[in-house]
């Protein structure tokens, strides 16, 4: 397993970096000392909202949380805005994590991966298991991994049609009330530590809200299908010994995520492990979503 050191080893302020791959820069983050994690962010988001966890974890693992191409400040070349008119591909939001980690030392590295960055780390680990220790999966839409996916694609195809209709914040609106996510602004806190009223939004918060916000758009016309529409190959996984935990959040029982998460895991035979909160538990329970992350990882 690599060991990496980078400045800042007290993991609160990161070496910010961007590594060229092809067709693309890949803005990321790195903080701490030790083997290496690398931290995939779902959907619009990018390295922000995985922040306040990485700094929790850097005093144990070299923490790499980056944004996946197109999104924010990971510029796709020859493109309006970093941003290509094509939908996004599993394949190679895949490599690019793979240039990550050879750029870091060339692995075997911990991943961990929310929502369709939990997509992306299953493709990693099945297109190079070389690279990847252990992969902590948290709450990936595997809509293709259901018994019966129809209702859930139905919802995705809402979605994508109220945005070529109504605009981007229609279609966020509505992705956000089928997922359970309405009760609060995407990638805003839901609570302070401990529950009661959150606390009010640091600069460091009101930039990546702003960032990610900007990423929407890319996002409903090119990621959400996608992400969504990958099917993990539960075989390569297997037939290449890679470890894999999924996790759930508690507050997401009964919700689509939860079923697809848990279909993941019964594909790979194991039980999934509990996080705490939401889909987004990470932002709104730092403190105890890094606990139960550490332990996954060390058990992995």
């Amino acid at each position: 397993m690599t060991t990496v050191t980078s400045p800042g080893a007290g993991g609160h302020s990161p070496d910010e970096r961007s590594l060229r791959v092809p067709g693309a820069r890949i803005h990321h983050e790195v903080r701490g000392s030790g083997p290496l994690l690398l931290m995939i962010p779902g959907g619009p988001q990018d390295a922000g909202v995985l922040a306040d966890l990485a700094r929790r974890l850097a005093d144990r693992y070299t923490t790499v949380a980056y944004d996946p191409r197109g999104n924010s400040r990971s510029l796709l070349d020859g493109t309006t805005e970093g941003r290509a008119d094509e939908d996004q591909r599993l394949d190679v939001h895949a490599d690019d994590a793979a240039h990550l980690i050879r750029s870091l030392g060339g692995g075997p590295a911990n991943v961990f991966g929310t929502s369709g960055g939990a997509q992306i780390a299953l493709a990693l680990a099945a297109r190079n298991p070389d690279l990847v220790r252990a992969v902590v999966t948290h709450e990936p839409p595997c809509v293709m991994l259901l018994d019966e996916p129809s209702e859930a694609l139905a919802h995705d195809r809402e979605i994508h049609e109220t945005y070529l209709k109504e605009g981007v914040v229609a279609g966020i609106a509505l992705f956000l009330g089928l997922n359970g996510l309405d009760s609060t602004e995407p990638d805003a806190p839901e609570q302070g530590e401990g529950g009661g009223a959150p606390p009010p939004m640091s600069e460091e918060d009101a930039a990546t809200f702003e960032r990610v916000s900007g990423n929407f758009e890319y996002f409903l016309a090119h990621g959400m299908l996608p992400l969504s529409l990958y099917r993990p190959d539960a075989d390569a996984l297997h037939r290449n010994g890679t470890r894999v935990v999924v996790g759930l959040g508690e507050g997401s029982l009964g919700q689509d995520i939860h079923a697809m998460g848990s279909a993941l895991a019964g594909k790979l035979g194991i039980e999934p492990i509990t996080f705490p909160g939401d889909h987004l538990g990470y932002e709104a329970e730092p403190e105890a979503f890094a606990d139960v992350l550490r332990r996954a990882l060390a058990d992995a």
